[in-house]
């Protein structure tokens, strides 16, 4: 009968799980449209290392720019052109397990590496349509083993690559069905190992494993809960993915399965609000949210102001009975 019990109550906790995701509320901001140092034209990526130095990709101004966890400017680098460190509307960001920062190239068509200060160490790709090729590559990923996801836009696909940039494989093609793609503009890791993608012409997020298998999906075009008018960017945070999106200018997030959650932003110009959000960002304990705001050319931090419980499993609930 003990048994019994402690099953249902695990049944009943795993239902639970997220009943009260957390909320966010307005913290701070920083930036002004401009090319001075902490002036931004079209911020489009976030990313941050363990030491919680957020790097930005700042599009119109072919550069990486990075700051304290607050806003105070640490540093910058790149400028038009298509030499090393060069950029032409720089978009994907992402910091690798060896702290290495990697960046999407999108006009170049090409995929750049650099240490944390931003000295060049490496890069691959050229236009085209052929295997390690690319068609103004707008997101990436990096897995914990090191290898690096690109979502090729143009081409309709998800390319992987050793950290160094040997092609290993790819999926994808133009289309709406399972595992195709129109634009994919990013894609994440969550925890279990899984790649999310933000499929935003065909205004939805699919999953898959990491050698392609298509897994799950959810969204259609819309304004209401769940749905999508072209979704940006990608975050995951202990099992809560994080949804930019363009023309609905807000943050929704959901279930690894697609369970609708919560959402913040709308349109506008004030505290809190968004104009074609490009980038959503975490720390690792979750307490504190950026939002690349792009055409507010600013990045706007959240706080949660209830955190979140995870789930029990079912040997904590089994602990409570001995």
């Amino acid at each position: 009968m003990k048994r019994v019990f402690i099953i249902a109550v695990a049944a009943a906790l795993a239902a639970a799980a997220w009943a009260s995701p957390p909320q966010y509320e307005y913290e701070g901001q920083w930036g002004t449209p401009g090319i001075a140092n902490g002036q931004f034209l079209y911020p489009t990526r976030l990313a941050l290392n363990p030491a919680r130095t957020l790097y930005v990709t700042d599009w119109k101004n072919h550069r990486v720019q990075y700051f304290t966890a607050t806003g105070s400017f640490l540093g910058k680098w790149g400028s038009a052109g298509s030499g090393n460190g060069e950029f032409h509307q720089p978009t994907g960001l992402e910091v690798a397990p060896n702290g290495n920062i990697y960046v999407a190239d999108q006009l170049n068509h090409r995929l750049q590496y650099f240490t944390s200060a931003g000295s060049f160490l490496g890069k691959w790709g050229s236009n085209g349509t052929g295997a390690g090729q690319f068609e103004q590559p707008v997101g990436l990923a990096i897995a914990s083993t090191g290898r690096v996801y690109v979502a090729d836009t143009g081409n309709h696909r998800v390319q992987y690559f050793t950290s160094t940039g040997s092609f290993l494989g790819s999926w994808g093609s133009a289309g709406s069905r399972n595992g195709e793609f129109t634009a994919p503009f990013s894609a994440e890791f969550a925890a279990n190992g899984n790649l999310y993608v933000a499929d935003f012409g065909n205004h939805r997020v699919q999953y898959f494993t990491s050698a392609g298998s298509f897994l799950g999906k959810w969204g259609s075009y819309g304004v209401g809960p769940g749905q999508f008018r072209g979704p940006d960017h990608v975050a995951i945070w202990k099992g809560i993915v994080y949804v930019s999106e363009w023309d609905n200018s807000r943050v929704q997030y959901f279930t690894l399965t697609g369970s609708y959650l919560g959402a913040f932003g709308g349109p506008g110009t004030g505290n809190g609000r968004f104009q074609t959000p490009n980038g959503v960002e975490l720390t690792s304990d979750g307490k504190r949210l950026y939002v690349a705001d792009g055409v507010n050319c600013r990045v706007q931090y959240f706080k949660q102001v209830n955190p979140t419980v995870a789930p029990a499993s079912l040997g904590e609930i089994k602990a409570l009975f001995r």
